[in-house]
């Protein structure tokens, strides 16, 4: 409930709906993999279906194909 509450008064709906599109389209380009790391986990967090434990082997395949 904390969470959530959280979300909605820090976190805009505009501006969770466009880190939830930017997250699958995160690619490691010209980034270290230090910085992609850094761009990846806290994008990560607005998809609901990487945060969940039966996804983790799917989390690190995006990692690894970004």
């Amino acid at each position: 409930m904390f969470k959530r509450e959280f979300w909605v008064k820090y976190f805009p709906a505009d501006v969770r709906n466009r880190k939830v599109v930017e997250f699958p389209e995160l690619k490691q380009g010209n980034m270290t993999v230090a910085e992609y790391a850094a761009k990846f986990e806290p994008l990560s967090a607005f998809s609901p279906y990487y945060n969940t434990p039966e996804a983790e082997y799917d989390k690190c395949v995006k990692f690894e194909s970004g």
